[in-house]
């Protein structure tokens, strides 16, 4: 097992779309998520995919702490999961706003916008198809972690760059960068 190098933004592999896994049971590829899993580890992250350690291919490892909250605002914890191939689909058109970071952008944070909910498939490590629905943070970390399979990172979809900064300055002044979030607007009444 090793320890591998993040890539940064800036680098041309987080800008590329990764290639499908063929055999989620071929040596190489389970070598590839246990060096992945040592790395996040290291790191301290909750997501990693191939992509940030300049692998082109669709894998992506993940879990999410007991400490997170679903959009009820109870805790979700997941234990690491590893997807191959994953889809995903939204459930509904909610999105909503919330503080992301990532390994390939460090010391930096965004506030990004997603879907609230999701369904998502992926093959196993056994190769077997899975689904499961999603929603708060789980969904977020899905749609953060997959959009690097598609050379997406997190800058690229936020809507206002005013949210965006050095994560110490971002959570010294929270209060103060939320007040400048846009207050979502009330929808017309159908016409009558």
């Amino acid at each position: 097992m090793a320890i591998l190098k993040i890539a940064r933004i800036g680098h041309p592999v987080l800008h590329q779309k990764a290639a499908p896994v063929d055999d989620p049971a071929h040596p190489e590829v389970r070598a590839l998520v246990r060096d992945m899993i040592e790395t996040l580890d290291d790191a301290g992250g909750i997501g990693l995919a191939a992509p940030q350690v300049h692998v082109p291919k669709r894998i992506v490892i993940f879990f999410v702490p007991g400490d997170r909250e679903n959009s009820e605002g109870d805790a979700v914890e997941v234990d690491l999961t590893v997807l191959f191939n994953p889809e995903i689909e939204p459930v509904g058109g909610e999105k909503s706003l919330d503080w992301e970071a990532c390994l390939s952008v460090p010391e930096m944070m965004g506030a990004v916008p997603r879907f609230a909910a999701i369904r998502y498939r992926w093959l196993s490590l056994d190769g077997e198809t899975m689904e499961r629905t999603a929603e708060g943070f789980h969904a977020r970390a899905v749609q953060h972690e997959c959009d690097h399979l598609d050379g997406i990172l997190y800058p690229m979809r936020m809507d206002d760059l005013s949210l965006f900064g050095f994560a110490e300055e971002v959570n010294r002044n929270k209060d103060m960068l939320a007040a400048l979030q846009p207050k979502p607007r009330p929808r017309p009444e159908a016409d009558l």
